[in-house]
């Protein structure tokens, strides 16, 4: 069909909607883990397209890179590796797949499931193996690449969030950086209020035990034997809190004014803070795998984010970068501009077959920094690395280089971590991660994944010398908005931290901070909802002190709309953030206006991914197993492993009729379906009604007095990131995790929180049920409450979440098994049902296409206007060479992941056959034609 006459069939036929809106994008905000890739032949460089889910190839030239194509994969993908010259394989991270690519097709010939949120893939061992980490599962998955429809071996590893790997130069051995590895910093109980003591058992309060160092003062000094700064004049006493203790060299535990408590944490008063004599927090950083037996052993104490690996080809030393916080130190004005470290680890392993241990020196990548001063010249912060994400040897293994996804920058370090770069940093694009080395041209490709484009650096000069643009689907309000989060030249004294350096990837460091400052000032709770005037919640409330003891850090995950924020709701709304810039990142501006509302723009763009513990359908399970969730002793002894638990069930307890708190309340009537917060209304007579927002259009969720604290104001906390904070579990005498759940992370496990007296249970199933709950609660799909008082049900906030079966994909080649046709026909029923979008992607007839189905029509909606086809029509067209990936996606981005990829309303294979670019929102044939649908057609 020529030109004009496609111009004028698509003026009287097909297209499914306008051009999407900016919240037609879903923004997951996942992590970078190895984004690059060198082929094997050094002849083509590949780069996952993260926003876009696909693999961008380059053909590497002597000029620079030629752009090839774009082979979508699935959803999120964040690491790939090549397995020979003609194969390599995805990691996609909310898909929870690995997409194996031909390179000769340029297909996907094989998708595989993975655990929850793989991040990183090696292949290693004999027979070579694929090793796939799971932040979620904290699993490593074994593949055979010979035999992919074998189910892969499993794999624990002790620690929070396995995910860069590494493989030794003899290939045997297999090194996973544990993410959140923790610090060795714990949480000692102290903020329990005794007038909850029926109410609340756990946990003890240590803290005021005459016994111990401070004699049972609570708060103890933290500066010989006075507050730090000075209290306030006039200021009531703080209340009572809890405490972090670090464990040093020695393995003994101390606060930050050098009170021992190793007592009370590890020797014979163990159980004062409610843990077992010889407790330990394991604090394992680097897992190290041996393929041929099998065993993982751990180096540990190394830093806290454990971010990116690189093994030394020509000594096998072992280079891991990343960060570690200095949490243990109370009080804001003590930590302005300091609290985080960038820090290289070299890790010399001992081989399998050797006995000992492997060598380890620490250095930090800012050697310039003294941290003595909360800030210094801006030219001398530009000379920071912040927030490292990526690290590759070259020169033979006489240079490593490191990317500073938070600095815009890479540095050069010799293998004990000192600079050795001919300028002290290299300049390159947005929020680079991946970097790979190429030795044939002594060229260095790093990707900058804030921007979407590859820099290319001269390893000679040190300086870059091109910047190569890829697609970047994502809307204005992520670009313009995300450096407010990660940047730490702009927005820090030091230019090595930003709010990212705790909220790491808009998430947490799974650990707790004392930020309150005693020379601050009381603030009264003027204007909030309190305990949405229900009698009985209503009343005990006092005003913020400004100590406020140790408390997690919280995700940024839905928080716009949510207001007021921080756990104890003490700032009205995003606004009152901003002297955080000044008062704890130590930078000399605070943002402006702008600034401000380009950064809440993009905060309100951060979704909760799929529930990985819901049902395909995104029901609840009702046979959940519950591995690693114990008995505290209420029921059963405690350290007994809990039955599988049945969500459903466990909603019907968390509802009326069923009541606790002599009868008074629901776990509902606060923890609002379908976040857990409270409710932005209060209680008028009969009903529930809405609060007028603020005058920055912020909301007025409830806070409490009740929750068993010393802290009289507390918000009541979204459920939504629990499956995300176990770990901390007393009932066993090793850890992986120091904090657990409250706002202080005192309370160690999901079962314990439940099983607290004041929840009315009887058994340990339904100890197990609630759990099960509440590890299921995001993904909303909940009871929606009514405003009627006397139902004790609020309608509470809606959730920003994906439901559960989003990013699920099948690839079919040729007649499909009788498993493959049951979840073709499971996706097809979601998507019939609109509560997701059903794509397909892959090669028919030598093109790469792309469906969208449309269930209005139950037709699929080709990337030609003018063709829509019938399910059994299109499977039919996949066979060897030609196969197609069926993946589900959000409802409200079908059709721009499915058939156009620009969103700018004009077809993408329409857009090829009249010579635009698919990739490009400016290069479209002409207007967007917006018509009814065509009748189906045949291929």
């Amino acid at each position: 069909m020529t030109q004009r006459l496609l111009l004028a069939a698509l003026a009287s036929s097909a297209l499914l909607s306008p051009t999407p809106a900016q919240n037609e994008f879903v923004n997951w905000e996942s992590p970078h883990v190895h984004p690059l890739e060198l082929a094997t032949d050094g002849a083509q460089l590949f780069a996952v397209n993260t926003p876009d889910n696909c693999l961008e190839l380059f053909r590497v030239r002597e000029a620079g890179l030629e752009q090839l194509a774009a082979i979508p994969v699935g959803l999120d993908p964040v690491s790939v590796r090549a397995r020979n010259n003609h194969e390599v394989w995805v990691v996609n991270h909310v898909s929870d797949t690995i997409s194996v690519i031909d390179l000769q097709s340029g297909n996907v010939i094989a998708t595989l499931d993975t655990d929850d949120e793989p991040c990183d893939i090696v292949f290693a061992g004999t027979p070579r193996l694929a090793y796939v980490s799971c932040q979620q599962t904290n699993t490593v998955l074994a593949f055979n690449p010979r035999d992919l429809t074998a189910a892969p071996q499993r794999i624990a590893i002790d620690g929070q969030r396995p995910r860069a790997m590494a493989v030794s130069p003899d290939g045997r051995e297999v090194y996973i950086a544990i993410f959140e590895s923790g610090n060795a910093t714990t949480v000692l109980g102290g903020g329990l209020d005794p007038a909850f003591a029926g109410t609340l058992a756990f946990p003890p309060n240590v803290v005021n035990d005459p016994t111990g160092p401070w004699g049972g003062v609570n708060p103890p000094p933290n500066s010989g034997t006075v507050f730090e700064p000075p209290l306030t004049p006039g200021l009531p006493l703080p209340p009572g809190s809890s405490l972090i203790v670090r464990r040093d060299a020695a393995g003994k535990w101390f606060d930050d004014n050098g009170g021992d408590w190793t007592e009370f944490v590890s020797g014979s008063k163990a159980p004062l803070s409610g843990r077992p004599v010889g407790w330990d927090l394991t604090d394992n950083d680097l897992a190290i795998l041996d393929t041929q037996s099998g065993v993982v052993r751990y180096e540990r104490g190394l830093m806290n984010i454990c971010m990116a690996l690189a093994v030394n080809p020509r000594n096998g030393d072992v280079t891991l970068v990343g960060t570690e916080a200095t949490n243990e130190v109370r009080f804001e004005p003590n930590i302005t501009g300091t609290f985080t470290r960038v820090m290289q680890a070299r890790i010399r392993p001992i081989g399998p077959l050797l006995k000992g241990t492997a060598t380890v020196t620490l250095a930090d990548l800012n050697d310039h920094l003294d941290y003595s001063s909360s800030s210094i010249p801006q030219a001398q912060r530009d000379l920071s690395l912040g927030d490292p994400r990526g690290a590759v040897w070259a020169d033979r293994g006489r240079r490593c280089y490191v990317t500073g996804m938070g600095s815009n920058n890479v540095i050069v370090i010799n293998a004990n971590g000192a600079r050795i770069g001919k300028t002290p940093t290299i300049e390159v694009g947005e929020g680079p991660t991946g970097i790979t080395f190429d030795g044939r041209h002594h060229r260095l490709y790093v990707l900058n994944k804030f921007e979407g484009s590859i820099s290319l650096v001269s390893t000679a000069s040190e300086t870059e010398l091109a910047r190569v643009p890829f697609f970047d689907p994502e809307p204005t309000a992520i670009k313009a908005g995300r450096v407010h989060l990660y940047g730490t030249h702009e927005n820090s004294g030091l230019g090595q931290i930003s709010c990212a350096s705790c909220h790491v990837d808009a998430r947490f460091d799974r650990m707790a901070w004392d930020l309150g400052d005693p020379s601050g000032a009381l603030k009264t709770l003027a204007g909030q909802n309190k305990g949405m005037n229900l009698p009985g919640l209503n009343t005990g409330f006092a005003p913020h002190h400004p100590m406020k003891g140790p408390m997690t850090t919280q995700t940024l995950q839905d928080i716009i709309g949510k207001e007021p924020l921080h756990w104890r709701g003490d700032r009205d709304g995003l606004e009152e953030f901003n002297g955080a810039f000044i008062g704890l990142q130590g930078d000399d501006d605070n943002l402006d206006p702008l600034e401000m509302q380009a950064f809440e723009d993009f905060l309100a763009t951060l979704t909760f991914p799929p529930n990985p513990h819901r049902e395909f359908d995104n029901s609840l399970p009702t046979d959940l197993p519950l591995p690693g969730h114990f008995s505290t002793g209420r029921f059963t002894p405690a350290g007994t492993p809990l039955p599988n638990g049945d969500a459903q069930r466990g909603l019907v307890l968390f509802r009326p009729p069923n009541l606790l708190d002599a009868g008074a309340l629901a776990c509902v009537t606060c923890h609002t379906t379908q976040t857990g917060m409270g409710a932005d209304r209060t209680a008028s007579g009969a009903l529930f009604k809405k609060i007028a927002v603020g005058p920055n259009g912020e909301k007025h969720h409830a806070l409490v007095s009740v929750d068993g604290s010393t802290q009289k104001a507390i918000k009541i906390p979204q459920l939504r990131s629990l499956y995300k904070k176990v770990g901390f579990d007393l009932t066993q005498s090793a850890n992986s995790s120091g904090f657990g759940l409250l706002h202080d992370g005192s309370i160690d496990s999901l079962a314990r929180f439940v099983e607290e007296p004041a929840f009315t249970l009887t058994s340990v199933q339904d100890t197990a049920d609630l759990v099960a709950l509440l590890l299921s609660f995001s993904g909303s799909d909940l009871p929606v409450g009514n405003n009627q008082v006397v139902q004790l049900t609020p309608k509470g906030p809606g959730s920003q979440d994906t439901h559960a079966a989003v990013g699920s994909q099948v690839t079919v080649i040729g007649t499909p098994s009788a498993a493959t046709t049951a979840e073709l026909a499971s996706m097809l029923a979601l998507a019939d049902l609109d509560l997701v979008g059903l794509v397909v992607k892959g090669r028919v007839a030598g093109e790469a296409r792309g469906y969208t189905y449309d269930s209005a029509s139950d037709l699929f909606q080709s990337d030609r206007a003018t063709e829509t086809l019938d399910a059994a029509t299109l499977l039919a067209s996949a066979g060897p060479g030609s196969e197609l990936t069926y993946t589900l996606v959000p409802e409200v981005s079908e059709q721009r992941i499915g058939i156009d990829r620009d969103a700018d309303g004009w077809f993408d294979r329409d857009e090829l056959d009249m010579g635009t670019d698919p990739a490009d929102p400016g290069s479209q044939p002409g207007p967007s034609p917006i018509v009814a649908p065509p009748a189906a057609t045949s291929l």
